[in-house]
């Protein structure tokens, strides 16, 4: 429906709120008077359930809706047809749009990472803490994809138990609903003054079945089920830390449930990050009870994630073929061309990894990439006699040039 203004509007139960007394205690860092100002009364959130969501669109929000979600299915079946659906190389390019997209998501809450030294850390060679981090955000994407089936409370607590596992200081969180209340807002001491104030924890868990019971249903378009999910998912905030990039994550489970996007993983992230204020924006209006922002934000966040990701795994083939060119003199058989698909994937390799992934010896992964290196397809960039690693270049800078392209506006 529009409201008077002409704006759209999607009617969602508003949060209720409840009345609390907080206590600041002293983090050794906070002055006595803030300390005094901290303490006293404060609200905190209570989410209604939307179980039974009664979702009703006007024309055109149902067409760009749909229209949304007919890019992202487009885009899946060009991926599929660009390399061939029995192709060694489509589960690597959907490997990488799944880094590319966990990149984007950890962008969102500060987290940059450049593509050599994300490769890196997958190698275990990175001295960067906020590639290690990404790479955790990458094995919650794919439990996400791999337990989109069954998306129940064990679901999203192995997706947050693997995004935690990166995160140094937080094992002890880590796959585990939080049992303290968190807030937005600048004081690390009190919940007084924040701008949202999460439910208090004995909330969380009934919260979440509610939520789970939702994503279940099959009477709702794809979009507007997964916007809708993904604000409740934020507000709940069942986790001391990592529910943005966990909620992120439980978008592309629902994607691949909905069966979306089956062979291969979009970059909707990506697409959000260009407009965080207005995502931001978005999910006070949720909680609020106007969903309609929220799905405006996802349908050009998915619009984006399609456009962009074409581009990307056109310009990834390209140096893939350009590969093949380089590599015109090698006979058949060589190991090298078994390594190539591979690349897309590790565009910064070793021989232990080489040797795992052909299943096959040491030598002669040394050997296949001695032949990628002479052929100038990878570059040994380590100076290391012992523990090498190659890179390729060009794919490398494919990937930071997707990056930059997901600037803040």
């Amino acid at each position: 429906m529009e409201t008077p203004e002409g704006t759209l509007s999607l009617p969602v139960p508003p949060l209720g709120y409840e009345n609390h007394t907080w206590i600041a205690e002293s983090d050794g860092m906070t002055s006595r008077a803030a300390l005094a100002a901290g303490s006293g009364p404060y609200r905190s959130a209570v989410v209604p359930p939307i179980s039974k969501l009664s979702v009703q669109l006007n024309g055109t929000m149902s067409a760009d809706s749909e229209e949304a979600i007919a890019a992202l299915a487009s885009f899946d079946h060009y991926a599929t047809s660009k390399l061939g659906a029995q192709s060694t190389t489509l589960g690597p390019m959907s490997a990488v749009l799944l880094r590319t997209e966990s990149t984007s998501s950890s962008q969102i809450e500060n987290l940059t990472v450049g593509a050599r030294q994300l490769a890196l850390a997958e190698l275990d060679q990175s001295t960067s803490d906020n590639a290690r981090v990404v790479v955790a955000n990458v094995r919650a994407m794919e439990a996400a994809l791999r337990l989109a089936d069954q998306l129940d409370l064990d679901a999203i607590l192995t997706m947050h138990a693997e995004l935690m596992s990166g995160q140094r200081g937080w094992e002890e969180h880590a796959g585990h609903l939080r049992q303290q209340l968190v807030w937005v807002g600048r004081s690390a001491v009190s919940p007084r003054g924040a701008s949202f104030v999460a439910p208090q924890p004995g909330l969380v868990a009934a919260a979440l079945a509610d939520l789970t019971d939702f994503m279940h249903r099959d009477d709702l378009p794809v979009l507007v089920q997964t916007a809708i999910a993904h604000a409740q998912f934020e507000t709940i905030h069942p986790f001391v830390d990592g529910n943005g990039r966990t909620g992120r994550a439980l978008v592309h489970a629902l994607l691949r449930a909905k069966s979306v996007l089956t062979q291969t993983t979009a970059p909707v992230s990506a697409g959000l990050l260009r407009r965080t204020d207005s995502y931001f924006e978005a999910l006070t209006a949720y909680r609020s009870g106007n969903a309609a922002p929220i799905v405006a934000e996802f349908a050009g966040a998915a619009r984006f994630a399609a456009r962009t990701g074409e581009d990307l795994v056109d310009s990834l083939a390209d140096q893939l073929d350009a590969a093949r060119q380089r590599m015109s003199s090698l006979r058949r058989q060589a190991a090298a061309w078994k390594v190539l698909p591979h690349l897309v994937t590790h565009p910064v390799i070793n021989a232990h990894l080489v040797a795992r992934l052909l299943d096959t010896s040491g030598t002669t992964a040394q050997r296949a990439l001695a032949q990628l290196a002479e052929t100038g397809v990878l570059s040994e960039r380590s100076g290391f006699k012992r523990n090498r690693v190659w890179q390729h270049d060009g794919i490398l800078r494919v990937l930071d040039d997707y990056a930059s392209t997901l600037t803040r506006r």
